[in-house]
């Protein structure tokens, strides 16, 4: 992906979160991005260990402050500081995270936490966006089943009908022509009991993965990814969580 790209990605990501019109979101981002004259120049990534901030820093869905102290030797706020310093939100998620394992000897793990930090407290990523701009929701559940049986609780017509009664009538017609028909998804169960089968919900794609647990039992997850917004995020949270949970209570009574 193309930088002009990216950024077109961060500005539309901001314009939806706020509400303002794509100049206006443009016109935040880039200034957010231009150093300004007389700025404070920023501390040096091979500073001793900041102190704690004095205010918290928001870090919904990244790594915390707490956790950066511990295996970097350095708080949230000093890498953001080395982060705006290297070109900000602006030079894209991959760029970011491999200027600090590269340049600053970041471990591969928390490079990832910090940057996503980073992208939450700079307004450029919301919640369940990922680095490409693109919304995703997953949800789990722990099954007493196996794979197979899963599996087939969910692809099997007749078996739908025992879980299904509650579930939303749009999201079952959808698992329904993903799973049956000339263009069924492929269903893999590989030696080690490890499930996953994939298909279409409209414009948005739906993975299924069953990953076995000890005691005879399964980790169900469920991830819709190329949503639209935080909103259809939200509403396709509350349909998973009620359609795998049905499963899960199929399961509970047999």
């Amino acid at each position: 992906m193309t930088r002009a790209r990216t950024l077109k990605n961060i500005i539309r990501a901001r314009a939806a979160k706020t509400g303002e019109r794509y100049t206006t979101a443009r016109r935040h981002v880039l200034n957010g991005l231009a150093p300004r004259p007389g700025t404070v120049r920023f501390p040096d990534a091979a500073a001793k260990p900041s102190a704690p901030p004095s205010s918290p820093v928001s870090t919904k869905g990244g790594l915390s402050d707490a956790k950066a102290r511990e295996k970097t030797g350095h708080g949230l706020d000093h890498w953001f500081a080395v982060l705006d310093r290297f070109g900000g939100a602006g030079k894209g998620h991959t760029a970011l995270a491999r200027h600090l394992y590269a340049d600053h000897s970041v471990p591969s793990w928390y490079c990832q936490g910090i940057t996503v930090a980073y992208e939450r407290a700079r307004g450029v990523r919301a919640i369940n966006q990922r680095c490409d701009g693109e919304f995703e929701v997953s949800v789990s559940k722990v099954v007493h089943a196996s794979t197979a049986d899963v599996i087939d609780a969910i692809t099997n017509a007749r078996r739908r009908t025992r879980w299904a009664q509650d579930v939303d009538a749009h999201l079952l017609k959808a698992l329904a022509a993903g799973v049956g028909g000339a263009r069924a998804a492929r269903v893999v169960i590989r030696p080690d009991g490890r499930g996953r089968f994939r298909y279409k919900w409209g414009e948005t794609a739906v993975e299924v993965t069953l990953t076995p647990k000890p005691g005879g039992k399964v980790s169900l997850v469920v991830t819709n990814g190329k949503l639209a917004d935080a909103a259809m995020v939200e509403a396709r949270r509350a349909q998973w969580r009620a359609a795998v949970g049905a499963v899960a209570q199929l399961f509970s009574r047999t």
